[in-house]
This record gives C-alpha cells, sequence and structure tokens, in this order.
C-alpha cells in the first residue's frame, strides 16, 4: 500500500508515522547538542546565518536516518555532516562568491558587546587559516577531539592533523591579538 494512498493524496499525520517516539528521542537530542553543534557550525563558516543553514540541514539529514544513527553516537554522526556539508558548501562557494572588505551592520537581539568582540576576534582568527587547518582546530580545540578522531572524521592521516594543528597555531601565534607578553606559549625552550 502506498503512503499516499488515501483519497485526499496526503501523507499521514507524523503521530501515525511515529509509533516508537522517535520524534520525542530526536528532539530531546537537538535539544541537549543543538546549541553545541550550531556554535561548531558557526566556527566552521564564521556566520552565523549560515552556520543555522548548515546545522538544520545536519539535523535534517540525522532525523531521517534517526532510527539507524540513535544507538551509535548521534552527536558524531551529525558534528560529520556538519563538516562534510561545509566542506561541500566551500567547493560550492569558490565558484560563486567573493569575499569584499565591506562588513554589513547586523542587529542582533542577544548582541552582548564583549561576548560579540571576542567571537569576531576568534572568527577573524580563524579565517587567516586554511579550509583544513580551520577545520583541525576547531575540531581539536572546541570539540575536544583528539587528533586520531580528527583523523578519522576529516579522513586524512594522524600525521597530517599533527602538521596542519602545528602550522594552524604557529599562525595564531603571530596574530597581534593573541601575542603574548613576552612569554612563550606552548612551544618548548631553545635547545643549547
Amino acid at each position: 500500500m502506498d503512503v499516499n494512498d488515501d483519497s485526499t493524496g496526503t501523507r499521514p499525520a507524523p503521530a501515525a508515522r511515529d509509533p516508537e517516539g522517535v520524534d520525542a528521542d530526536f528532539t530531546q537530542f537537538v535539544t541537549a547538542q543543538g546549541p553545541r553543534l550550531l556554535r561548531l557550525a558557526e566556527l566552521l563558516t564564521g556566520d552565523p546565518h549560515r552556520a543555522a543553514d548548515l546545522t538544520q540541514t545536519a539535523l535534517e539529514r540525522a532525523y531521517l536516518r534517526w532510527h539507524r544513527i540513535e544507538s551509535d553516537d548521534p552527536t558524531a554522526y551529525v558534528r560529520r555532516i556538519i563538516v562534510n556539508s561545509y566542506r561541500d558548501w566551500w567547493r560550492r562557494r569558490r565558484a560563486r562568491e567573493w569575499t569584499t572588505d565591506a562588513v554589513p551592520e547586523l542587529a542582533e537581539p542577544w548582541d552582548v558587546a564583549d561576548r560579540q568582540a571576542q567571537q569576531d576576534m576568534v572568527n577573524a582568527a580563524l579565517s587567516t587559516l586554511t579550509r583544513r587547518e580551520r577545520q583541525v582546530v576547531v575540531l581539536r580545540y572546541y570539540a575536544d577531539l583528539s587528533e586520531a578522531a580528527i583523523a578519522a572524521e576529516l579522513r586524512i592521516a594522524p600525521g597530517t592533523v599533527k602538521s596542519c594543528l602545528f602550522r594552524a597555531l604557529n599562525r595564531l601565534r603571530a596574530l597581534p591579538e593573541f601575542a603574548d607578553s613576552g612569554e612563550s606559549v606552548g612551544r618548548s625552550q631553545t635547545r643549547r
């Protein structure tokens, strides 16, 4: 029997399609993990609106496969969808969009000056990195993944993760906003 087999040609109501409470489980997952996944996407894209779209797309894809992924680690699954969708977006973006120096002013009701300034500084610093370096830094320091987990997530060698992380951290340390007051943080002292 076809799903659209009733006389109106519409699909059954969500309650009829969800006898096992999948919607409730998924809603609970989104409530618990949604803000963290959105922040991950914001750090990857540097744009809160594009990040919201990316997160929404990832959650939509996860919902369609929820019965298969909920027994595993759904957070890792959705995180991988976000990273892969970001990669796809980045590839498409190169052909279509050009960045400009003029940034439009956006009024946001939750704008708190210090928090916004800090987010802007982090996003500006991350924008100086290459796409791969940015992914590695965000997954290492925001998602708190190990080098092996990052390698598996991005499908690259662990050595590549280490070298990308090394180069990215050196680039970030060179930025004036992250410059130390004479101390060498994270660097070993020169040997004699």
